[in-house]
């Protein structure tokens, strides 16, 4: 078999459909699908097994821990296929994707590829979040989001890999329950291997349709990506991942700035202000209509404050590691 294909998914009842679609539509034939559950409690196992039952190259596993990295390693350890592609249950992917893949894996031999992902949301806020996550000024030069390029890279989403990678890297690790795959791409390279994006390797992620939904994700990127750092003495780390951080510490220490006299704070408030112009800046000058711009004036304060707050927490949580 050429090809395992690992989807962990948790109560996607909405979405899974369309992945096994088009998991039986894509190319090579020469495939399996390991549906791995995080013990769904709505109707996501029963669309899975309904599948299964006509398909018996998909299968059904477990994931009893219910988090990503034990359902990434349990699907590695049975998968069948001499390559390994991981794929996301929010993820529309085009139905050549399996095909560059094993295409770009084998004419550049990097340990692990991916592709450009399209950000797109479902209503206003959805786009105005797809927006903030697909532009510099919202997530810095984070290639696999910003811009389709064939290059060697830090890291890329989802990952397609040869199944030897997991035995000179190693497996996902558990603790990382957010990050888990920027942790093994940042291990992957530190240990001598290469991660290659290719523009003819592309998808499109549906973001979250709220700004409550997108800023706990973020939220969570930032609590995590400490704990990466200090696992791996700071490799991959980049001026994108501390800046949110610096920004979320210095909007919540300016309000005291006026304890020390109204000049002071007014004085202090200035780099806020030009942070805000930048921000209507692009949001407004996006291709969206007005309603949508307008939005993604909050989402991107929001996608920023979310992550560097959470790295604060991160960095006071795992201060001990």
């Amino acid at each position: 078999m050429i090809i395992s294909v690992i989807c962990p998914c948790y109560n996607e009842e909405k979405y899974i459909k369309h992945v096994l679609d088009f998991f039986l539509a894509a190319k090579p034939d020469d495939k399996e699908l390991l549906m791995v559950d995080g013990m769904s409690t709505d109707g996501t196992r029963a669309i899975i097994e309904e599948y299964s039952s006509k398909h018996p190259h998909i299968r059904l596993i477990d994931n009893s821990n219910k988090y990503v990295p034990f359902g990434l390693n349990i699907a590695i350890k049975q998968a069948k296929g001499e390559y390994i592609a991981r794929v996301d249950a929010h993820t529309e992917y085009p139905a050549n994707y399996f095909e560059k893949c094993y295409e770009k894996s084998i004419a550049t031999q990097a340990d692990n590829v991916g592709g450009y992902i399209y950000s797109k949301g479902r209503t206003n806020i959805g786009k105005a979040i797809a927006v903030a996550m697909s532009t510099k000024f919202g997530v810095g030069n984070t290639e696999f989001r910003t811009e389709a390029v064939d290059a060697f890279v830090q890291t890329v989403p989802f990952g397609f890999w040869h199944k030897s990678a997991f035995e000179k890297f190693g497996y996902f690790d558990v603790e990382m329950m957010r990050n888990q795959d920027d942790e093994f791409n940042y291990r992957t390279i530190k240990l001598g291997g290469k991660i290659y994006q290719s523009s003819q390797i592309q998808s499109s992620y549906y973001v979250r349709d709220s700004y409550k939904a997108m800023a706990k994700q973020y939220y969570q990127y930032g609590v995590y990506k400490p704990l990466v750092f200090k696992k791996l003495n700071n490799a991959g780390m980049r001026l994108r991942h501390i800046i949110p951080g610096f920004f979320a510490l210095y909007i919540i220490s300016t309000p005291f700035a006026f304890l020390f006299g109204i000049m002071f704070g007014m004085f202090c408030i200035v780099p806020f202000i030009l942070y805000m112009l930048l921000n209507i800046y692009f949001s407004l000058s996006q291709r969206n209509n007005l309603i949508v711009k307008l939005l993604t004036i909050p989402a991107y304060t929001l996608l920023h404050l979310s992550y560097g707050i959470g790295m604060l927490v991160g960095l006071w949580k795992w201060r001990k590691r």
